[in-house]
């Protein structure tokens, strides 16, 4: 897929702020600003490099603020809001189209002189390169500055005044951290230049901090006095970059289409909207230097690796994308540190010890292995996660921490006081908006379907299965007779007593789209004509009945009040992958099942084109979702929607 845009989307900063882009280097590190350049959020940058992958991230150059002289005449091309309004930088006056397919690229006109800017992030380092060809009609001293604004420091700080920085011909200093450099013009020194009031209007709307700070101590000057010249400026935190030139980056790209494309073949995905997902499900996979495996990043800008977000993300982003060893790579960080059967919702960083607050990462690394087993029939690897399967099993039977148990209808409760473990866990203090301690009901969708696959996988390791058996049949009676309502032809969210547990909500579809189900197809049919019509839109499900009090149609405003809302109402885009699963395992005829999800996803295919480009947010609001909310790249929307397309394209 490939987007151009053109002077109608940029009238003004809002309108030239509703999209960005972003590229990644698998460690972490990421670029991504708006599609006019600037920096609309504190966590917009140039380049956030990741110091130890992937979580300990620092913000290097925040943007590179760029005007052309033309015969001693200045035109600023850096877009850039400031809290004095009086200062705003509007160089996307001079912009006359974006354009991207794997590259941001920019187009500038001033004149008759033609500027078109590109960026790349090379996969594996921390390594960034802008590449500038200018050009004109008529021959005449053209000289473009570039001056980077400098950071250095821990992602989401900003830079202070009497920082110190020390810049040289092939390096920047700062802050403990040394940034390589290369470039074809000539540098020169300068005064520290200190802005104080960097506006990030989409951080205001969002009740963050949304003023910033950065320093330029330096310019580089790039010359031309002929008709045609191209530049470049490579950057990086890893290794000195002296021998490179205009031909490696050349090469960079090169290859990294020549890997793009490989990726995309080997997903075996035939719609361009697929294809566009399967690149943009590989951004978020990245190298932890703790584990020295592979992780998946739940979301960018916020995020980091989370495991209940890795494991509802992994079949997406690396199975139907035909990356195998990396699901191993993944499934065995997360069995490294299983513990009293619970799986890390935070991973440590350092000697920090992981936090454990979640009752669904287990279950779907059960079925992670499973899903992983079943593309793979790999048996040497089934035999060593099987004994962690069975330990999560056991002891979720005897019951673990944050009182996680098997009642005694063999249906699992957990979550007690102010705990919060299922994914809809947001805690205000002691107010708990979403409160779901008990048996919720995608929790034991998740454990008849944990108990299910070990039943069917004992047998192949050498081990008994009628125990897993008989389990799993009493879950199944306990379950209908406890979550299923055929009056109102749905599931209860939550089996606890009180007045939630009959709340319409789209945990339920998960009952319905995992491998082994309880409800039979014409259950599942009802409730999903249910969801249809009260959750569902184009880009997501809702997370609560727009007719329940507790809805919220918009999520916005102040902290507390985005997490009010957070879960009562807003839309998700995740729990859509599941529906649509739920849909063809009910559907009475497979290919028109297929084809109502196809027009389906073409109403979806327009959001690839919002926020970010090329990927799907976190959240939308709940009434008629009109612009990306939260994350604006995130891993388990986009991997669920890659394994519907997997789904409706085999």
């Amino acid at each position: 897929m490939k987007v151009s845009l053109c002077r109608f989307h940029w009238q003004d900063f809002r309108r030239g702020q509703e999209r960005c882009f972003l590229l990644t280097n698998g460690l972490g590190g990421y670029s991504s600003l708006t599609v006019i350049g600037d920096t609309a959020r504190n966590d917009h940058a140039l380049f956030m490099a990741a110091e130890k992958a992937p979580n300990k991230r620092a913000r290097l150059i925040s943007n590179v603020e760029e005007y052309l002289e033309i015969q001693g005449k200045n035109t600023g091309l850096f877009s850039q809001e400031y809290v004095n309004r009086t200062k705003n930088q509007e160089g996307f006056r001079y912009l006359e189209a974006f354009e991207m397919e794997m590259l941001p690229t920019w187009h500038y006109q001033v004149g008759d002189v033609s500027v078109k800017k590109e960026l790349f992030m090379l996969q594996g380092e921390n390594t960034i390169a802008l590449r500038y060809q200018l050009s004109q009609k008529i021959a005449k001293e053209v000289i473009l500055h570039v001056s980077p604004l400098l950071a250095f420091v821990p992602k989401g700080k900003n830079p202070a005044k009497d920082q110190v920085f020390t810049v040289e011909e092939n390096y920047i200093a700062g802050n403990g951290l040394v940034l390589h450099q290369k470039h074809n013009g000539t540098l020169v020194k300068k005064e520290i230049a200190f802005s104080q009031d960097l506006y990030y209007d989409q951080d205001a709307r969002d009740g963050r901090d949304s003023v910033g700070t950065a320093l330029q101590n330096h310019e580089i000057c790039f010359k031309m006095d002929d008709y045609s010249r191209e530049f470049y400026l490579i950057y990086s935190l890893d290794r000195r970059v002296d021998e490179c030139d205009a031909n490696t980056i050349s090469g960079w790209i090169r290859h990294a289409k020549e890997d793009r494309q490989a990726l995309i073949r080997h997903s075996g995905l035939k719609s361009t909207a697929g294809q566009t997902l399967a690149a943009s499900a590989f951004q978020y996979l990245a190298h932890r230097e703790s584990t020295d495996g592979k992780t998946i990043l739940a979301g960018f800008p916020y995020f980091e690796d989370w495991g209940r977000d890795t494991m509802i993300a992994l079949p997406g982003c690396t199975l139907a994308l035909g990356l195998y060893e990396e699901c191993k790579s993944i499934l065995k960080t997360f069995m490294m540190y299983c513990r009293k059967g619970l799986m890390p919702n935070l991973f440590p960083e350092g000697d920090k010890d992981p936090f454990y607050n979640t009752v669904d990462a287990p279950l779907l690394f059960i079925n992670g292995v499973y899903e992983y087993y079943k593309a793979t029939n790999d048996e040497e690897f089934l035999k060593e996660a099987y004994p962690v399967m069975a330990d999560i099993v056991y002891w979720y039977c005897r019951g673990t921490d944050y009182h996680i148990h098997m009642d005694w209808d063999c249906l699992v409760m957990a979550g007690a006081g102010k705990e919060q473990l299922t994914w809809m866990d947001v805690r205000i203090n002691d107010e708990l908006p979403t409160p779901r301690h008990g048996k919720a009901v995608e929790i034991n969708a998740y454990w008849y379907n944990a108990l299910k696959i070990l039943e069917e996988l004992s047998p192949l390791v050498g081990q008994e299965a009628r125990d897993y058996q008989k389990l799993a049949s009493t879950v199944k009676k306990s379950f209908l007779e406890n979550f299923w309502m055929e009056d109102k032809g749905w599931l209860k969210d939550v089996v606890n007593g009180t007045a939630e547990e009959e709340q319409f909500r789209c945990n339920q579809v998960f009952a319905l789209s995992m491998p082994y189900t309880m409800l039979s197809k014409e259950q599942g049919r009802r409730l999903l004509a249910a969801v249809r019509e009260r959750l569902y839109t184009p880009v997501g499900l809702r997370t609560l009945d727009p007719a329940d009090p507790a809805f919220h149609p918009v999520y916005g405003g102040s902290q507390p009040e985005r997490d009010r809302a957070y879960h009562q109402g807003t839309v998700w885009t995740f729990p859509l992958g599941a529906y649509y699963r739920a849909v063809l395992a009910c559907a009475e005829d497979q290919e028109t099942a297929k084809e109502e999800i196809r027009q389906d996803l073409t109403l979806l295919e327009g959001w690839l084109t919002e926020g970010c480009l090329f990927h799907l947010a976190e959240i939308y609001d709940g009434d008629k979702p009109v612009a990306s909310r939260g994350c604006y790249a995130q891993a388990w929307s986009v991997g669920e929607i890659v394994r519907v397309y997997k789904l409706i394209e085999e």
